[in-house]
């Protein structure tokens, strides 16, 4: 799923595209899109663009008479800008035409979860604003704050989105391990210390993954959105060795998500029990890193 330094760059690129640009014409070719029934598409065509921002993982375009389109890529969407008079094709969902280019929907697999709110007014806007906490912008007591308003797993904290803004799977992991910090740790059981860790780590890691990814779509309109980045540290690197002790990555798999960690670096050697494995072993689950290297 895209997240924040992904989304950054989508709205980035957007903006410069669209900002002034009155919508020409809007199709959709599949009906799970669209999850709202007033405004209707058609009003929105003809309006001009006045803004495109980020809440929280969704790209919000603000056009003329507080309209607004919100998107939501879920885990396959991905947006795709093409010259004014491309051919469309199948694999796109949505195409909305503008004087300078059309901008696509795809989405891969055949589950449809991207959606497209389309509204009218800030309140019906605020209405899909999950209030999570823009780190980027927040001072290390709002962050603090936040961590202890609910007992999780810190990994669990971080990526919800009613406590912090834009940080998903893919991220989280990146960050727990530049903390060094294990994914399961209460977020009741942090001090001061850990937590001043965790905010410098989150606010690098978001920062710097948003310079990188700025830089590799080098003003182009960004392709290469993907959760699984080679120059990643642990994410989607199960098996792969570390980059700061070598000792290979581990994960936790549950529904069709997975957590990434180094025992090593985050937990003092402790495999943590994956919830299918660790149960179907029982007995036979290895506690430490060194009973399986």
């Amino acid at each position: 799923m895209p997240e924040l330094p992904d989304i950054t760059v989508y709205v980035e690129a957007l903006r410069a595209r669209l900002v002034g640009q009155s919508l020409r014409e809007a199709s959709m070719n599949t009906p799970f899109l669209i999850r709202t029934v007033d405004p209707p598409l058609d009003a929105f065509v003809g309006a001009a663009v006045n803004d495109v921002h980020r809440m929280g993982k969704r790209i919000v375009i603000e056009l003329d008479d507080e309209l607004y389109m919100v998107l939501h890529l879920m885990i396959a969407g991905r947006l795709h800008w093409k010259p004014a008079k491309a051919k469309r094709v199948r694999a796109d969902l949505a195409a909305l035409v503008f004087p300078n280019g059309t901008l696509t929907l795809t989405e891969a697999g055949t589950k449809r979860r991207a959606s497209l709110h389309l509204l009218r007014g800030a309140a019906g806007l605020a209405e899909l604003d999950r209030g999570g906490l823009e780190v980027l912008d927040a001072t290390i007591a709002q962050f603090a704050d936040r961590l202890r308003s609910e007992n999780h797993t810190v990994k669990r904290s971080l990526t919800d989105p009613r406590l912090f803004s834009g940080i998903g799977n893919a991220y989280s992991d990146e960050i727990l391990h530049r903390a060094r910090m294990s994914p399961v740790t209460l977020t009741s059981r942090l001090s001061d210390a850990d937590i001043a860790t965790l905010f410098d780590a989150t606010r690098a890691t978001l920062a710097e993954w948003t310079d990188r990814l700025r830089r590799d779509a080098g003003g182009d309109f960004p392709e290469k959105v993907t959760a699984f980045r080679g120059e990643m540290a642990v994410h989607g690197k199960y098996k792969q060795p570390c980059p700061v002790c070598g000792t290979p990555v581990q994960r936790i798999r549950y529904a069709d998500n997975e957590t990434n960690y180094c025992a090593r670096c985050q937990t003092a050697g402790k495999l943590l029990a994956d919830r299918a494995l660790s149960r179907l072993l029982k007995q036979d689950w290895p506690r430490s890193i060194d009973d399986v290297v």
